[in-house]
């Protein structure tokens, strides 16, 4: 008791001494004090957001407060005064304007001292008695003390290992470190000699520093970083890889010094080879690839090796290096590469990951535990071969899928480990630098085909965080890297994961020098990202203009999702759909893909309600209620193939005007672009069912086989013949098929597959894995049972689905009049000519006319068309339209020549088109001759 009288006594003159002078802290010495309050404190609702500037949650009390460092069984505190958050902070934390605020006097030199220690706030009641404690978010202030002035962290440009003249430099920035270390390692990763290196801090940046000699270049190394960890509530001594690594050994246990500009890390002809670049933005055509699926699947590959890697790009003869071929020689001009970074969740060692082709003897090696090694096997039969005994229509198949998930070789990627090495799973080998020479060989090849290509990126999250085997970041600068609930303090995990916090000047930092990297020394040529809406437009808009100063035509697009913590602008103007119109970064559009398809996913809904317009132009719309329904989803796909735009004119059913952004999508608005280089028109990608799965689900069961593979490929038409740019899932024009699988991204390759000699689409290889699934087993049971066979397509099928959709492509990148570039173009040239009184249900009718203003730039010069008549007649019967200049319109000479039939039967007389059912029929006129 007498400790404890003492310990509040020693407290309360703290407090009044504090009052009295706040320009120095106040010790207090006591034996149990830290542990007491460690004991004491919940959650981190406190904010540190400028030295002088704390925030915590308002409370109807008198309770005073102190900021309190923990050290060493010593306590110092500073008192805190209530004050009035000032406009600026509230303008740039807007999700915490609810707190109230408190001035703190210390220095910005004793700041940056005490954070790299144990900080809470200590509460005390009015009887000065010791009631709460709460730790201390300090993210915000890390920033204001290490980036807020000229020459300090965010304007060091040599971060990581760096090999110069003047020997090898170390660099990394661990602000909150109290003490930092390189230790190197040789090719076998055993400790070099003199292998620690202490580093030295530079108290203005932050960044911990050492240069070496050359016996550390192309040396492994990690970092050996001492520092005080949330997680633990005790300081550790971590060895860690490098955020800024350029290398890694197998299974990124080991950071590699490399210099990118060597030859020894570029393949031949590297330096000068050529890139192709596009005239405008919406010339741009991106062909979704996973590297895995492009080649795991295909048999043609003369050297087994290079199934699923990098390599597989330089079979010139393959069966999938054919198809790309001749996607380009239609007009495809990007390969979208998911995610090709470092990822976390494949072993990269072949040994101890389980591939299709392996045998049931190395399963079992590794799987012991698969409940097909507890029963007899045949230890040289293969996987694939297992697999493909099973009934289609049983639970086996999935099971085994399932239980092998965590230890065969296939994932999406979308797990970073490190941001700019290349994935070492796609290398032939994945130690050191030869997964760069494999990755940069697989660029020069897709360019020296014609192709652009395009990297996936997953700035918004991290694998891992804390005190975990594959954390990077939280263990280098704990609770900056990651975006923290404001009570908690518990990562936020809406994207899936950890969330990063890219509103955080040195995880911006970090991802724009990434970005830079990827497309100066890997030639990169534009950018994905993956919940983009997630991170700060202001953040996109940076990065952006660091990579055009190294890549003049790049191009940024993503997804724009409003959702989780940052929704609605609540922590940040976000980088989403609706705040990056007029920007030219691109954003997925669900508007066009829903009106198509249907929104949300394995639904079978009836009379046309939740469906898209394909399948409810194939139903009688009877109600009120569907009709409406039919009305909204015309005009959404309208404004869709109008490029999205906001502004775009319509009129609705009564003759009556309105916009784009008048046109509604659930709460928000169908247009929210500003120019067509805002859109990304798609109707499948990787996430979800492919587009097949999606349209059996919902497909009436007496729809034929023929009927299935039109309206497919009509789906595709809706995109390709959009404004905006369009997006391809790889594998849609072979009505690729997951087996209704809804999230494949961790179910190898029996799900995944893609058949480049277009002989299988692998629909219906089992029922999809349970745990996303299984409440939809007895639906899809049904699907199947229902359509009695006609969901099947064979050879010739998808033969002509393949042909049909080439002939659809070379139509959109043969006729510039489907890329116009401005809005105003779009706005003046683009029509809908069957709305009003002149509606027809199933029935859909853009034109687009050459520009008086704009005719030498938009005029199709190939053919000289100076208008476009699209007529998508969705409907199953074939329909007439009325257009009084008919007579000086053909069909397109592709389409003339194509192997389509049934679109070839349009009739076109001096006042009418005749489209076929089923058919997205492309009329032109030609110019007058001068």
């Amino acid at each position: 008791m007498k400790k404890i009288s003492l310990y509040l006594q020693l407290l309360s003159l703290s407090i009044l001494l504090a009052a009295c002078d706040t320009k120095a802290p106040v010790a207090i010495e006591a034996v149990d004090t830290s542990s007491n309050i460690q004991a004491l404190a919940k959650g981190f609702s406190a904010h540190w957001l400028t030295p002088q500037i704390i925030l915590l949650p308002k409370q109807q009390t008198n309770n005073r407060y102190q900021l309190t460092k923990l050290a060493a069984n010593t306590v110092d505190t500073v008192a805190l005064t209530a004050i009035t958050l000032p406009k600026k902070l509230a303008e740039k934390f807007p999700h915490l304007t609810g707190f109230q605020s408190y001035k703190v006097n210390i220095s910005n030199e004793l700041a940056k001292q005490w954070l790299k220690h144990s900080l809470v706030i200590t509460s005390f009641d009015a009887d000065k008695q010791l009631i709460a404690a709460t730790y201390i978010q300090t993210g915000a202030v890390i920033d204001a003390l290490y980036t807020s002035v000229d020459n300090d962290a965010d304007e060091v440009t040599d971060l990581g290992a760096n090999i110069s003249e003047q020997g090898v430099s170390f660099k990394l920035w661990a602000p909150t470190a109290q003490a930092v270390s390189v230790l190197l390692f040789d090719e076998n990763l055993q400790a070099m000699p003199n292998a620690q290196l202490a580093m030295i801090e530079d108290s203005k940046t932050g960044v911990w520093q050492v240069t070496t000699g050359d016996e550390a270049s192309y040396a492994y190394y990690q970092y050996q970083v001492r520092v005080y960890h949330p997680a633990s509530k005790k300081v550790e001594t971590l060895q860690v890889t490098d955020p800024y690594s350029l290398s890694l050994s197998v299974n990124s246990e080991y950071s590699q010094v490399v210099n990118l500009n060597d030859a020894t890390t570029q393949p031949s002809h590297w330096a000068e080879h050529s890139i192709p670049r596009v005239k405008n933005i919406e010339d741009n055509i991106f062909y979704e690839t996973h590297i895995r699926d492009f080649s795991a699947n295909d048999p043609s590959l003369t050297n087994p090796k290079f199934k699923g890697k990098y390599k597989a790009f330089s079979e010139a003869n393959s069966d999938g290096m054919q198809h790309l071929k001749a996607l380009q020689a239609s007009g495809l001009n990007n390969i979208h590469l998911l995610p090709t970074y470092d990822i976390a969740t494949v072993n990269e060692e072949a040994s101890q990951h389980i591939d299709m082709a392996d045998s049931l003897a190395k399963v079992c090696t590794i799987a012991a535990k698969a409940s097909i090694c507890q029963q007899e096997y045949n230890e040289q039969q293969t996987l694939k071969s297992l697999l493909s005994s099973y009934a289609t229509d049983g639970k086996k198949a999935q099971q085994l899928v399932s239980e092998l998930r965590a230890v065969d070789n296939y994932n999406w990627g979308y797990d970073p480990l490190h941001y700019t090495v290349p994935e070492g799973s796609y290398a032939v080998n994945a130690q050191g630098v030869t997964r760069l020479v494999e990755f940069r060989e697989m660029v020069q090849n897709l360019h020296e085909l014609g192709f652009r290509v395009i990297m996936d990126v997953v700035y918004n999250h991290t694998y891992a965080s804390g005190l975990a085997p594959k954390s990077v970041l939280d263990k280098i600068v704990p609770n900056y890297y990651h975006r923290l609930d404001p009570l908690t303090g518990a990562i936020e995990q809406s994207t899936c994961c950890d969330n990063t916090a890219t509103e955080r000047v040195m995880m911006e930092k970090l991802m724009i020098d990434s970005l830079v990297i990827w497309a100066r020394d890997y030639k990169i040529d534009g950018f994905r990202f993956d919940l983009m809406g997630h991170q700060p437009k202001s953040a996109m808009l940076k990065a952006r203009e660091a990579v055009r100063s190294v890549d003049s035509d790049t191009y940024f697009y993503g997804e724009g999702w409003n959702f989780g913590e940052v929704a609605n602008n609540n922590q940040f103007v976000q980088a989403s759909q609706l705040e990056l119109g007029g920007s030219e970064i691109g954003t997925f559009s669900d508007r066009l893909r829903d009106a198509v398809r249907g929104g949300g996913n394995n639904t079978r809904a009836t009379q046309g309600i939740g469906n898209g317009l394909l399948m409810q132009a194939n139903e009688l719309q009877t109600t009120a209620q569907s009709q409406a329904s039919y009305e909204l989803l015309m005009n959404q796909l309208r404004i869709g193939l109008a490029g999205n735009l906001a502004d775009f004119p319509l009129t609705d059913k009564q003759g009556k005007p309105l916009l784009g952004k008048d046109v509604p999508y659930g709460d928000q608005p169908t247009g929210y672009a500003k120019d067509p280089a805002d859109t990304i028109n798609y109707v499948s990608k990787h996430d979800n069912q492919t587009l097949w799965d999606n349209s059996q689900y919902r497909l009436a069961f007496d729809v034929s086989t023929q009927d299935r593979v039109r309206m497919h490929l009509q789906s595709l038409s809706f995109a390709l013949f959009a404004q905006g740019i369009p997006f391809v899932h790889m594998g849609s024009e072979f009505m690729r098929s997951k087996s209704f699988l809804r999230d494949s991204y961790d179910y190898g390759d029996w799900f995944n597959r893609v058949d480049f000699s277009a002989q299988e689409n692998y629909y219906d290889v089992g029922l999809p894995p349970a745990e996303k699934d299984q409440a939809n087993w007895p639906l899809i049971q049904q699907v199947l049972l229902g359509h009695e066979g006609r969901d099947k397509v064979d050879a010739e099928d998808i033969a002509f689905s393949n042909q049909v959709f080439q002939q659809m492509l070379a139509i959109r990148m043969s006729t510039p009049l489907f890329r116009l570039t401005t809005a105003q173009e779009i706005i003046e040239q683009v029509s809908f000519l069957n709305i009003a009184g002149a509606s027809q249900d199933g029935l859909l009718v853009m034109q687009i006319k050459s520009g008086a203003t704009q005719e030498n730039s938009t005029l199709d010069d190939k053919h000289n068309y100076q208008s476009v008549i699209v007529i998508f007649n969705t409907s199953p019967k074939k329909q007439r339209f009325s257009y009084s200049g008919a007579s000086t319109y053909i069909l397109h000479p592709l389409q003339q020549a194509g192997i389509d039939e049934q679109v070839k039967a349009s009739k076109i007389s001096a006042d009418e088109f005749e489209v076929p059912a089923l058919s997205s029929a492309v009329f032109v006129s030609l110019k007058a001759l001068h």
